[in-house]
């Protein structure tokens, strides 16, 4: 279905191929029987496939990334697509609309996509309500959290413990987002003393807690092997449970995309196949320097079952898909879990 939805969509503009991407599937999915069809063509119940990593078994290690679902809107639509878990947000604690448009861009040559949405969200308070309605538990959800955009870094702590508390008897295991580069001066929070505190204190509330949920943190794939040495021992001193490696690049290298064209688009963050090789880099790096001392869950480049074992290779226990369905469909998800079933 998707090879022919797929010239459709792309006349249209990425932020509106997403959205009537999204409505289509819903409409289909009410039609009695179809749920049931689409689990059928793109589920996969191997047992062999089930994953338990910091407390939560997961049905197959195939996730879908954040920045899809932003709002929590579409887990339950999308859990009919063969995913092992769903990772929703980023969530910020007051909505808010993002960069202006245009802000999405597609690199067909190249595979791959250039954003800078803005945590463009409709706020914590609309996705809580989404979640107390609509989790039936059988799917693992994740919740990606950040800051609002006129936040100051020195009180941004204020607003992820906001997102924790009120997220937290809904979603299955948090991730920190300190890595988008979309929100001015978010990545400054990656340096080594504030991400401590930060970490610090959502596990002091974590643990005050009668059951911790995981907490994971997101990490850009531009960091040095200075800065991932730094997030080694942060990950040590802070006790959370593993990393996501990588969000998108700031880097426009070695791509087919024209000069002129990436100078026309302008800022924003790059994924899909140019950063598939830095996060399988960033990967590696962090797996082996730590002697695997955490788990690592792998975003960025993933388009075909190949890229997806390359990263397990690399270290990670999980993978994430998120562009790779922008031109693959949701095949690839089928795909990458029967590819881990030969290996």
């Amino acid at each position: 279905m998707y090879p022919i939805l797929k010239p459709i969509l792309f006349l249209v503009t990425p932020e509106r191929a997403h959205h009537l991407t999204l409505v289509l599937l819903k409409i289909i999915l009410f039609v009695p029987g179809m749920p049931w069809l689409f689990r059928q063509l793109y589920g996969s119940k191997e047992e062999s496939l089930k994953r338990e990593l910091f407390g939560l078994e997961f049905p197959n290690p195939v996730g879908l990334a954040a920045g899809f679902d932003k709002d929590g809107k579409h887990f339950r639509a999308m859990s009919n697509l063969g995913f092992g878990f769903i990772e929703i947000g980023t969530v910020t604690p007051k909505p808010q609309i993002g960069n202006p448009q245009p802000r999405l861009f597609r690199l067909p040559k190249d595979k791959g996509l250039i954003n800078r949405m803005g945590f463009n969200n409709e706020g914590l308070e609309a996705m809580v309500e989404r979640l107390k309605k609509g989790r039936d538990g059988k799917i693992i959800i994740g919740g990606n959290i950040g800051k609002n955009k006129v936040t100051p870094n020195e009180v941004a702590a204020k607003d992820y413990e906001l997102c924790f508390e009120a997220l937290f008897p809904h979603v299955d295991y948090f991730v920190v987002n300190v890595s988008s580069p979309n929100t001015p001066n978010l990545r400054d929070l990656q340096e080594k003393e504030p991400l401590t505190r930060l970490l610090g204190m959502l596990q002091t509330l974590n643990h005050a807690k009668p059951n911790p949920k995981p907490i994971l943190l997101k990490i850009a794939p531009d960091l040095t092997n200075t800065q991932l040495d730094d997030i080694i021992e942060i990950v040590h001193d802070t006790k959370i449970a593993g990393v996501i490696a990588a969000n998108t690049t700031i880097s426009r290298a070695n791509l087919k995309t024209s000069e002129q064209a990436i100078k026309e688009i302008g800022a924003g963050g790059l994924s899909g196949q140019p950063v598939k090789k830095r996060s399988t880099e960033v990967i590696q790096y962090l797996h082996t320097q730590s002697k695997g001392a955490f788990p690592i869950i792998a975003v960025g480049g993933i388009g075909s079952p190949q890229d997806a074992l390359e990263k397990l290779a690399a270290g990670a226990s999980l993978v994430q898909v998120y562009t790779g369905l922008i031109y693959e469909g949701p095949s690839l998800v089928r795909a990458i879990n029967k590819a881990i079933l030969k290996k």
